[in-house]
């Protein structure tokens, strides 16, 4: 499967929405534990920003998934930081488009001067952890017991991958 990312619009969100209210109502991939509205998926999955972009995937003409650049922290010393997040329908997982999104996502972060790129991930996501690991980010940080989910305390593993610039 070829993937290609497209630009986010507002029209779009109906689908993200979709594809995240599965994860908030089955996994733990996500810490939300209620849909959200979708006013507030807009304030967190923008549109528009020159830098931190939002995307469609597209495999094969099927729309799999959303992917995004969030800002890393709010002070300009971190401007050249950028934290990723991928999101794909159920169906479409363990078939590469992760790995190809990802890819994607590091040419798109270098030609924005992005030169560090963040995933931070539920520690018992072995899936997303692969891909992560697959695409040469390295784990940096390991948080014990910070979320709450299902009645279970859960951790979460940060990765990094330093771009060259």
């Amino acid at each position: 499967m070829k993937v290609e990312l497209t630009d986010l619009r507002d029209k779009d969100y109906e689908i993200v929405k979709e594809i995240y209210d599965y994860y908030v109502v089955n996994t733990t991939v996500t810490f939300a534990n209620e849909k959200p509205a979708l006013s507030e998926l807009k304030e967190t999955i923008v549109t528009g920003h020159a830098k931190y972009k939002s995307y469609l995937i597209i495999a094969d003409s099927n729309i799999c998934g959303f992917c995004y650049f969030s800002q890393y922290r709010k002070r300009q010393a971190y401007d050249r930081t950028a934290e990723i997040t991928i999101y794909l329908k159920p169906e479409f997982a363990g078939k590469g488009i992760g790995k190809q999104t990802l890819e994607k996502l590091k040419t798109i972060a270098l030609e924005n001067g992005i030169a560090v790129l963040i995933g931070t991930i539920t520690a018992e996501n072995l899936q997303s952890i692969r891909l992560f690991e697959n695409c040469g980010f390295e784990k940096c940080a390991y948080f014990r017991q910070v979320g709450k989910k299902f009645n279970r305390l859960l951790d979460v593993v940060a990765y990094q991958k330093i771009l060259d610039i």
